[in-house]
Order: structure tokens, then C-alpha cells, then sequence
């Protein structure tokens, strides 16, 4: 059914609010780097996320039969790849930078699986918005190559989420995230425990990692919940295009971090062509799925 006209204001706050939430906690899980490294950082926010969305979730209420396992698996496996691979990228980039990058990956998603004309011009701005993020200006040479390899690996990860989540969540529904966030905590936590060991059970770091959290998972997945079904696809896959624009906002705010003019203007060009992207993608009937939100 579609959405009455003048009923889209609070799915629309819903899904800013959520995009917020995901790079505030992004900024916040920055801070207990110092601590237990990204590795650990990311053990952290996915173990406490999965503990909450489990709780809220309670999968096991209605588990398909058959259930399609594989899918589930690989998206679990997607989402710990996406997660970590952007920790690491944040290590050493900036914030903005790092979810810049991230966002060619459904990008690519989008401008792959619409086969038109108009793609090439949302695939040449997706090249010109990277350039101007890592290659052009005097104040862009000192982008870390290292960071950049950890973002472009992040940007597949998450393609990987978008299309196995399709097919997990047609069969799991709202337990999905919760059950992809439980197997990515499980595959991550040796990694977690060879980089930060014993001080993951730092009683200091609870408060903060709950937060992470709470941030990164539990808010922006119930928000998200309730805009999807409110909103028609377009409008949400168009909406979320404005990721990267919360992490250049983030990463001012919380981080201390300051763009040159031509990151800033990357930065402008990627949501240009994430837009577009999705708007052309986005045309066709389909429903949008928390798949096509971000891991991160």
C-alpha cells in the first residue's frame, strides 16, 4: 500500500535519525581504539549489538522451515567483513573519508542491477567524488594507502551485505539483523581477543561500548523498522545516500576533523551519485530492506 501524502515526515526523521545514530556511534567507537584497537572495538559493538538485538528480536519465535541457512551465513559473514574492514579504514582515515568510500559498494550494487544509459553518469561522478577524496588537492597526500585498501574492501563487504541480505531477510524478516549480527560477532571475537585480550572485560570501557552499541545497532535497526515500511523505495534508498554527509558532520563534531575543500566537494559528488544511483534503481517495483542500510 502506498503511503498517504503529508504521512511521510516521521519515517523520513526516522530514517536521518537512524543515519545520525550510525556515525555518531562510528565517531564513538573511535575513542576505544586507544584501548583495544579497532579489532577490538569492533568485538565490542558487535557483541553488545547482537546480546540487545537477540533480546529484542527473540528469533526463535518464528523460525522459518526450511530456513535458508546459507544466506544468513554469508550475510553474517558480510556484515563482520563490513564492520571491520571500516574500523580499520577509520584507524587511519578520516571519518568522512572512510564512509565515502564504503558507499561505492551499494553504489556499485544499484548502478549494476539498473543496466541503463543514465548509470554511466552516476558511475563517471562515483570516480570524479573518489578523486577528489583521495587524489586531487595539495591537502589530500597524506591519505593513507593502507586505510584506503581497508575502505574499498568495506565498500565490497558491503555489496556482499546488500545481496545476501535480500535473500536472508525475505526469509527471516525482522530477526534478521539480529541473527547477522550474532553470527559476525561469533567470527570477529578471536580477532578481538588476539589484538585487545583481556581488556575487553575492562569494566572501564562497559560504558562506552554499550553505547557503541546502542548507537551503531540497536536504534538505527528499530528506526529503520519502522520507516521501511512507510516509505516508498525510492525515497528511502535516495534518503540514505546522505550517509556520508553525517560522517563529515561526525567527524567535525565529535572527532576534531577537518576536510580540505576538495574532500569536502568529494564528499558532495559521492552523495550525488549514491543519489542518483538509488533513484534510478530505485524506480523499478521493489521494497526496500534493512539489507540496503548500512552495516556500519
Amino acid at each position: 500500500m502506498s503511503p498517504k501524502p503529508g504521512s511521510s515526515a516521521l519515517p523520513l526523521l526516522a530514517t536521518l535519525s537512524a543515519m545520525a545514530c550510525f556515525q555518531v556511534g562510528a565517531a564513538f567507537a573511535k575513542t576505544l581504539f586507544p584501548a583495544v584497537g579497532p579489532l577490538g572495538a569492533v568485538t565490542l559493538r558487535l557483541g553488545f549489538g547482537a546480546v540487545m538485538l537477540v533480546a529484542i528480536a527473540r528469533p526463535w519465535r518464528n523460525w522459518p522451515r526450511p530456513a535458508p541457512l546459507w544466506p544468513l551465513f554469508g550475510l553474517g559473514a558480510a556484515a563482520a567483513g563490513a564492520v571491520t574492514m571500516f574500523y580499520l579504514a577509520q584507524s587511519r582515515l578520516p571519518l568522512a573519508v572512510a564512509i565515502s568510500l564504503q558507499f561505492l559498494g551499494p553504489l556499485a550494487v544499484a548502478v549494476f542491477g539498473s543496466r541503463r544509459p543514465l548509470d554511466v553518469l552516476w558511475a563517471a561522478l562515483a570516480a570524479t567524488g573518489v578523486w577528489c577524496l583521495v587524489g586531487a588537492g595539495v591537502n589530500t597526500g597524506a591519505i593513507d594507502p593502507v586505510g584506503l585498501a581497508f575502505a574499498l574492501c568495506a565498500a565490497v563487504a558491503w555489496a556482499a551485505y546488500i545481496l545476501c541480505g535480500r535473500a536472508a531477510s525475505a526469509a527471516f524478516g525482522g530477526a534478521t539483523a539480529a541473527l547477522a549480527t550474532s553470527i559476525a560477532a561469533a567470527l570477529v571475537l578471536p580477532f578481538g581477543i588476539a589484538q585487545a585480550g583481556a581488556a575487553l572485560l575492562s569494566p572501564s570501557l562497559l560504558p562506552m561500548a554499550l553505547l557503541v552499541a546502542l548507537l551503531s545497532t540497536v536504534i538505527p535497526f528499530s528506526l529503520e523498522l519502522y520507516a521501511l515500511p512507510r516509505l516508498p523505495a525510492r525515497t528511502f534508498a535516495t534518503f540514505t545516500s546522505l550517509e556520508p554527509a553525517f560522517g563529515v558532520a561526525s567527524g567535525w563534531l565529535l572527532l576534531n576533523q577537518h576536510l580540505a575543500f576538495s574532500q569536502n566537494a568529494g564528499v558532495a559528488v559521492v552523495i550525488a551519485a549514491a543519489g542518483g544511483a538509488a533513484w534510478s534503481s530505485a524506480s523499478r517495483p521493489a521494497a526496500p530492506s534493512l539489507a540496503d542500510a548500512p552495516p556500519t
